[in-house]
């Protein structure tokens, strides 16, 4: 719990008085010699912007600036070139003044955070998200809302409870205050303290590729945020790995769903260098990085889990993978949100997944059966087909390629203790399903 002379400390951080005064929050210089003297100070802002690392000039740029106050952020990027669309959820006169004195034609839109992903505004390649994040009830959803508007880099400012000794806690875990009420500045609505390790995890943890620490100051840390992983080495040091497979962590499939509040891809591959850690590995969705949480050795090889970026849209989706210091790997294909279709099936032939021998299988240790299956859907995988021996479910651990009839292996394993003779086998996707008759020795 907070001590005392912490929550004063947390108190006193209050410059309500002095923003009542001035009127304004941002300072401005206007075309016309006009000076509008706000709480932060022009040279402030200029040092502020400078920190960023985006390219000066912003032509055929994106950006959206998000709890834009009174505007000087928006318009600075708009006299760089960029194309503005501003966020706030109050109209505020100073913003509309300015903008009509620089006859400027930043996209205004009043509306709450969280109806964002609706609102139908695109994507951005940049966006800024300065002096918002601890204003949020939902810190880490907020974050994962900006990086999913993001296709390059994110530039988040918050307050923080350590700026000048954040150092000294590497190591350590994150921490995030928690105010009830009008613990932080005296004004309700502040609802968060990160520290600064907590703001760059969490920023992270919303699905960025990889997080930069910008600076500290006045109480605030800035990071940049970025979707995409630096580009790999012109020449490598070392071999690509060897990708097996990309599944859902979960299910083992190639089917990913948004409506899941968290999906993880695992990755199977070789590789010629031992040991591989998290920060080694770059996977990439459709160039969009996805950060690994960790590695695990798997008979002979390795297994990566990492987040499924946000911000995908439906349908299939490419992924490789890289070391930090190789080239790409071969490239897999991953559903999003995908519907399974299915019209009809045709079980085909059925054959001993060992001894290759038609209409019969025979059980054991290592009993497993091979069904040939026309007409399963292209995201057909295993979690949504299933095989059946009489009543009994089978475990499906394989469903392969269409071969040049269309045909599709699933193989399932058959337990020791199946039952002996002629039985039906079924195989159901869809909730459509086909059979035969298969001998069980």
């Amino acid at each position: 719990m907070p001590s005392p002379g912490a929550i004063a400390a947390r108190r006193r951080i209050d410059f309500s008085k002095e923003l009542a005064a001035k009127g304004w929050y941002h300072s401005f210089e206007l075309p016309d010699g006009t000076l509008i003297d706000g709480f932060m100070t022009v040279q402030q802002q200029k040092r502020r912007y400078a920190q960023f690392p985006i390219p000066g000039d912003l032509r055929g740029k994106r950006l959206l600036d998000i709890g834009a106050w009174d505007g000087w952020f928006s318009f600075e990027a708009e006299r760089r070139g960029a194309e503005v669309t501003a966020l706030d959820c109050v109209e505020l006169p100073t913003f509309l003044d300015v903008r009509a004195r620089l006859g400027s034609k930043v996209d205004y839109r009043i509306m709450d955070f969280y109806e964002l992903p609706a609102a139908g505004l695109g994507t951005f390649d940049i966006v800024f998200f300065l002096g918002v994040l601890y204003h949020i009830r939902h810190p880490l959803l907020a974050l994962e809302i900006v990086c999913a508007l993001t296709r390059e880099v994110a530039i988040v400012d918050s307050f923080v409870t350590d700026p000048e000794d954040w150092r000294e806690h590497t190591g350590e875990i994150p921490s995030m205050e928690f105010y009830e009420l009008d613990e932080l500045g005296n004004q309700f609505g502040n609802w968060f303290g990160p520290s600064v390790a907590c703001l760059m995890g969490m920023c992270r943890a919303a699905g960025f590729a990889r997080v930069e620490f910008l600076g500290t100051g006045d109480h605030h840390a800035v990071v940049a945020c970025y979707r995409k992983w630096e580009p790999p080495p012109a020449k490598p040091s070392k071999q690509a790995p060897e990708v097996l497979t990309v599944e859902n962590a979960r299910t083992n499939g190639i089917n990913f769903s948004t409506r899941k509040s968290e999906e993880y891809i695992s990755c199977v591959f070789r590789a010629d260098r031992e040991p591989v850690t998290p920060e080694l590995l770059r996977l990439e969705i459709d160039g969009f990085g996805a950060a690994a949480l960790f590695v695990t050795p798997e008979g002979g090889a390795w297994r990566g889990t990492f987040f499924l970026t946000p911000g995908l849209d439906a349908g299939w989706h490419t992924v490789r993978l890289r070391f930090a210091d190789s080239g790409w790997s071969r490239e897999f294909r991953i559903a999003l949100d995908a519907p399974l279709s299915v019209e009809r099936l045709e079980l085909k032939d059925v054959y001993d997944g060992v001894a290759w021998t038609k209409g019969e299988v025979r059980v054991g240790e290592r009993g497993f059966v091979s069904c040939w299956v026309r007409g399963l859907p292209e995201n057909a995988d295993r979690a949504n087909v299933r095989v059946f021996l009489g009543p009994r479910p089978l475990q499906v651990n394989y469903v392969g390629e269409p071969d040049t009839e269309g045909c599709r292996q699933v193989n399932a394993l058959v337990p020791s203790e199946a039952a002996k003779g002629e039985q039906t086998i079924r195989v159901q996707c869809g909730g459509t399903s086909a059979e035969t008759r298969l001998v069980v020795q």
